[in-house]
């Protein structure tokens, strides 16, 4: 009896130490069950932030050093460890063009400290944290990082990076020790819903003052460099009968929502883009920038030409009473893929 009993405390230590093992590799907080059994059920306890501010500088060391090191190499091997959705593109992107021209893009740039970092309190799986850089060591503006989380035991990775634009004012958040709130696609008592509002936004970007959202988008950055760049490639083309259309296309499930105390929503989402580009007859098209000639290298030009896009856009979709027009806050633009047709 003294050696049954000895063992069954030998492992009963063995299955304790086992458990704090698997769950010491997690990120996060663990939901843990209640120790009061006489507590009523139905009566809900206090919501607490998913992550401490010490957790979340961790973490987000640990993915920038990552990101840091594959940047150095210009390696993107095992870069999925740490970086996933339209940041995992962009960056790969960045570094393939790295390797032609030798410099990694300016815009790669991620500051290690922060102005802000806005925890939710919800307990469920995903999740996401929203953090704000300071400006860089050259003064380019500050970026908007989500980290997410698919499930309680795996890593936080950095889903997505939004360049903020010069003078853009954030909505306010609740303090990290208080935590915010999740939002979803179909936040309702918006202007917009979340999704709506990036489906309104994608299609600003595509028809500009001609699509049937104009009045929904106030002007931003993004859309008078686009404009900029698409009217000055359009006349060139015009010149030789060339023509050019681009697609802005929202990428399902591909969005992050954080609820404001002003009433409204930070919402970063990823779409798409594809721009196809036919020379006049006789003629070839071109890549267009440095990065699309690095990327189609040798490839054998033909009359028409498709350049493939991820952009990242956070904006903020304000509540249905304000007043004000959905705005974006922030982006990153960049080519991924460039073949002629």
């Amino acid at each position: 009896m003294i050696i049954t009993k000895t063992m069954r405390t030998l492992a009963a230590a063995t299955l304790a130490i086992a458990v704090s093992v698997s769950l010491a590799g997690c990120e996060g907080q663990i939901p843990q069950p209640s120790t009061d059994t006489t507590a009523d059920t139905s009566t809900s306890t206090t919501a607490t932030p998913d992550l401490t501010e010490a957790q979340e500088k961790a973490i987000r060391k640990a993915i920038l050093d990552a990101y840091q090191a594959a940047g150095d190499s210009k390696n993107t091997d095992g870069l999925d460890s740490r970086v996933t959705g339209p940041a995992l593109d962009i960056y790969s992107s960045r570094i393939t063009i790295a390797r032609t021209t030798g410099t990694l893009d300016k815009y790669a740039t991620i500051p290690a400290d922060i102005a802000q970092t806005v925890i939710p309190t919800d307990s469920g799986w995903p999740r996401a944290v929203f953090s704000i850089t300071t400006t860089t060591e050259d003064q380019q503006s500050k970026r908007l990082l989500v980290m997410v989380q698919d499930s309680a035991r795996s890593n936080y990775k950095l889903w997505g990076v939004a360049r903020l634009f010069q003078g853009t004012t954030l909505p306010s958040f609740a303090v990290p020790t208080i935590g915010a709130s999740l939002g979803s696609p179909t936040d309702s008592g918006l202007v917009a819903t979340p999704q709506d509002a990036v489906n309104q936004y994608a299609d600003v970007l595509a028809n500009g003052s001609n699509s049937k959202y104009a009045a929904n988008i106030a002007d931003d950055e993004l859309r008078k460099n686009l404009a900029t760049t698409t009217q000055q490639v359009a006349d060139g083309m015009a010149r030789n009968n060339g023509t050019q259309q681009q697609v802005f296309t929202p990428v399902d499930g591909a969005i992050h929502v954080m609820r404001s105390v002003d009433g409204g929503d930070l919402v970063v989402a990823q779409i798409n883009s594809q721009w196809t580009r036919q020379a006049g007859e006789g003629r070839e098209s071109q890549p267009a920038s440095n990065d699309e000639r690095a990327l189609f290298g040798d490839a054998k030009s033909t009359s028409t030409i498709r350049v493939s896009y991820v952009n990242t856009i956070a904006l903020y979709v304000p509540a249905k009473d304000s007043g004000k027009q959905i705005t974006a806050v922030g982006a990153d633009r960049q080519v991924v893929k460039v073949e002629a047709l």
